[in-house]
């Protein structure tokens, strides 16, 4: 039995578009696998390892921070940077969404075609 869901609309995709928006920066993907990759990191860290500076560095996990994509805590001296998770799996969803609609617009363009 398949189960049609609504196709997305643009209001609906509206959430996801700041962290879209925030991942099609080539040091901000880096970044947010780095996190996903090895969980919770200092700023240092992640500036060790970004090829950018750390004034580069800093502007960027706030454009990530913005977006909802990260959260950082002051731990001493340091800022510890994390993933939300919430916010990714939005993202993921609203993906997941598009994609569906993509395959049932493919199956039935097919048959069409094979008509």
């Amino acid at each position: 039995m398949t189960v049609h869901r609504r196709p997305p609309t643009a209001a609906s995709l509206r959430g996801s578009a700041p962290v879209f928006d925030a991942l099609g920066d080539p040091t901000r993907l880096r970044i947010v696998s780095r996190l996903c990759n090895h969980g919770p990191m200092s700023v240092s860290t992640i500036t060790r390892t970004a090829g950018v500076t750390r004034q580069a560095v800093a502007k960027h996990l706030r454009v990530l921070e913005d977006a909802g994509l990260v959260r950082s805590v002051r731990r001493g001296r340091s800022r510890i940077c994390q993933l939300e998770s919430p916010t990714l799996e939005l993202a993921r969803r609203d993906l997941a969404s598009i994609s569906d609609q993509w395959d049932l617009t493919l199956t039935r363009l097919r048959k069409f075609v094979e008509e």
